[in-house]
This record gives C-alpha cells, structure tokens and sequence, in this order.
C-alpha cells in the first residue's frame, strides 16, 4: 500500500489524496458537511478541526504570518485547536469536517 505524503506548515498538516481506506475507516463520509462560495474571512479554531474536502481550493494565512497554505479538493487538513488565520477561498468549498 502506498503511503501518503503528510506535509507540516505553519501548524497546519495536510494530507494529499489520502487512500479511501483511510477515509472509510475514519468515518469521514458521515461527518458533518460544510461549504462556502469564494470569499475572504477570518477564523479561529477552538478545537482541533480535521478536515476532508470534496471541492475547492483554499489559501489559509495564519495570523501572524506573511506565509500561507494552500489545499484542495481530496486533500485531508488538520488545523491546530488555538489558530486564528484568515480563509481566502478562490474556488467554492464543500468539505466534511470534525471536531475534537
């Protein structure tokens, strides 16, 4: 079985395409569903969010920093419980997501 890259920047991990083994046993397609259309705003997390996305493409910018993360459709993204950053969505997000 190959394994999926996980990458770590500022805080925020992402996992590209991971396999839908993973997925499934994660219970991933029976989390909560939410979306956005293109838009800019600010968020903090008062809880660790792990999260799946089905569409869309997102830069996150941490408070803070000049850096940003970016991510997409079929990636997993795990944000730290803490976090402010900024959202800049360029192409609408539906996602699934849990919190901890």
């Amino acid at each position: 079985m190959a394994s999926t890259k996980v990458e770590e920047k500022l805080g925020i991990k992402i996992e590209r395409n991971p396999p839908s083994l993973k997925l499934n046993e994660l219970g991933i397609f029976q989390w909560p569903k939410w979306g956005c259309p293109p838009s800019k705003f600010p968020w903090t997390y008062t809880a660790k969010e792990t999260c799946y996305l089905l569409e869309g493409k997102v830069k996150v910018y941490p408070d803070g920093s000049d850096e940003f993360v970016e991510f997409g459709a079929g990636d997993m993204v795990v944000f730290p419980k803490g976090m402010s950053c900024t959202w800049d969505v360029s192409e609408a997000v539906d996602k699934h997501y849990k919190f901890e």
